[in-house]
């Protein structure tokens, strides 16, 4: 038996399939609503850092591969760069290999290297490979050692710690990574680089993805972490920042308020501006479709970084309407 009737606005009388309708309505004007961010960016390259939960909860997982895949299909050029830092510790505890961070970044010796190899190239970055395959996209795996793509030097801590093989972006030759979106392919990043010496070396991705974004000359950059954004006052919930410039993030770095693990992403992101990409984003991964919120909608959800934003302060803490100039 069906359900009684309901009005519905566009149909302008009582018809049975008034609530089928006006869901397929809601549907509508939620692809007219991103048609001209659509526009926006068709042809543009946009560089994901992809990586904490939402690399590890099955469900976000699947459909961060889709998104990716619609973004793919609706004319934008994505690159996905990916870390695994929950599975390389993971991997290095089986293991008995200890794990030690210094400013953000992960000591790295011989043992903890062979772990990042198997981790990165061995599992993840076919997995996501085959996910976004799935989702129906055209991907290919790479890493920041082939083909001169991630050109790396000994990277030191902030205080002039030693962090065995962890690498600092020198240059990034990003032919392979042109050649790949330009044949239509979605590239998937691993971020292991290497040196003059021929040494592989472990990159941060956060550092590794801004470097590309900057190479690529990327319309956006963003950033899945873990938390809804950046905070003024890390935990405290009233001090979430919707926007930010670049010189306000320069003045934090200067003035040590930003948490630990925040650091690489934010010296990465001012870097990344400052050579010429208009705009970097810091989102939650655990909420679902969050980039295609970002990119495809009116509301700009997590903290957008760029060099005019924030006003007077260079930081904004209220909910941000976009334009499509943004």
């Amino acid at each position: 038996m069906s359900g009684p009737a309901v009005t519905t606005p566009g149909i302008g009388r009582t018809h049975p399939g008034a609530e089928r309708i006006s869901s397929a309505q809601h549907k509508a004007s939620v692809l007219r609503e991103a048609l001209p961010w659509i526009t926006r960016f068709h042809g543009q390259t946009v560089v994901v850092k992809y990586g904490g939960s939402a690399m590890v909860d099955e469900h976000l997982k699947t459909s961060f591969a889709a998104d990716v895949a619609l973004l793919h299909f609706v004319g934008l050029r994505p690159v996905i760069v990916h870390g695994g830092g929950p599975q390389i510790s993971a991997t290095a505890e089986r293991l008995g290999v200890a794990s030690e961070f210094v400013g953000g970044l992960r000591v790295t010796d011989d043992a903890m290297m062979d772990v990042v190899r198997t981790v990165l190239l061995g599992q993840l970055n076919p997995e996501v490979v085959g996910l976004v395959q799935e989702a129906g996209a055209p991907a290919v795996g790479v890493s920041g050692s082939d083909d001169g793509l991630l050109r790396v030097r000994p990277a030191v801590g902030p205080g002039g710690e030693h962090l065995g093989l962890v690498g600092e972006v020198e240059e990034v030759d990003a032919t392979v990574l042109q050649r790949l979106l330009d044949d239509g392919v979605l590239p998937i990043v691993a971020t292991v680089g290497r040196d003059a010496a021929g040494q592989d070396r472990n990159v941060n991705a956060d550092t590794a993805a801004g470097a590309i974004a900057a190479a690529l000359g990327a319309a956006k950059l963003v950033y899945l972490t873990d938390v809804p954004g950046l905070y003024l006052d890390f935990g405290e919930e009233d001090s979430l920042i919707s926007e930010v410039s670049v010189s306000r993030l320069e003045r934090m770095i200067a003035d040590d308020e930003l948490h630990e693990g925040m650091r690489p992403k934010v010296r990465s992101i001012v870097q990344a501006l400052n050579a010429g990409v208009p705009q970097a984003h810091i989102l939650d991964g655990r909420v679902t479709h969050a980039v295609l919120l970002e990119i495809f909608t009116d509301e700009g959800v997590g903290t957008m970084i760029t060099h005019v934003a924030g006003g007077e302060t260079g930081v904004m803490l209220e909910t941000r309407p976009k334009s499509i100039g943004a």
